[in-house]
């Protein structure tokens, strides 16, 4: 039994976060955490929360050796990892408003005269939305989550890396997915870190923020 230390720390789940190249193998997460995981990453924000964000856990040995040809250089810290989530954004988010609006006037979030006229102008404006728009809207909010399911991670004592080298025109076929709808945005390997993140350092506040 590992002893997996949890933090509430906010300074230790940000400062401490490191890019992890090795894991303990021996370490495993559990399916009922890791969906806690990601209950937890999915309360980041999306536009007019249609929550585009879809993950694909990769747990299973079978599962990591397939995705280990589509990730070569990468293929160490995705073996070693105790699961890979691949993040995809889903083209047809919207198929869910109905979902997401109604069950939000269930839990008593929104009267329904607002879920009626949120729902009206959301529509409107998606039907003449441009697929580009749609596309980067998407991926932005699936950029969100990826770093907030991280973030959870720390907090729950695990360790991430984000990987953007893999064969992305691959994945979503792979894993039985419709490529021209799922949208790979990235990898995050999870686990416990075998060895400790390397300092990387940071541009200072005054070269990327300018004050008006």
């Amino acid at each position: 039994m590992h002893n997996i230390q949890k933090t509430n720390d906010f300074n230790e789940i940000t400062l401490g976060r490191r890019s992890i190249k090795t894991y303990d193998p021996t370490v495993k997460i559990s399916r009922e955490e890791m969906s806690e995981i990601i209950a937890k990453a999915t309360r980041a924000p999306s536009s007019v929360n249609l929550q585009p964000w879809r993950f694909v856990v990769i747990d299973s040995e079978e599962g990591k050796e397939t995705l280990s040809h589509l990730a070569k250089f990468n293929k160490d810290k995705v073996m070693s990892s105790s699961a890979v989530i691949a993040v995809f954004a889903d083209m047809d988010n919207f198929d869910y408003i109905e979902e997401i609006y109604e069950k939000a006037v269930e839990l008593g979030y929104m009267p329904n005269e607002v879920k009626e006229g949120q729902m009206s102008a959301i529509k409107q404006f998606y039907d003449v939305m441009p697929e580009t728009t749609l596309r980067e809207t998407n991926v932005l909010d699936a950029g969100l989550v990826s770093m907030q399911l991280m973030l959870v991670a720390r907090a729950h004592g695990y360790d991430t890396n984000a990987i953007g080298g893999y064969e992305k025109d691959q994945i979503a076929e792979v894993y039985g997915l419709d490529k021209d709808r799922y949208v790979p945005i990235m990898l995050i390997t999870i686990g416990k870190a075998a060895s400790e993140g390397f300092e990387s350092y940071r541009l200072p506040v005054e070269t990327v923020t300018t004050w008006r």
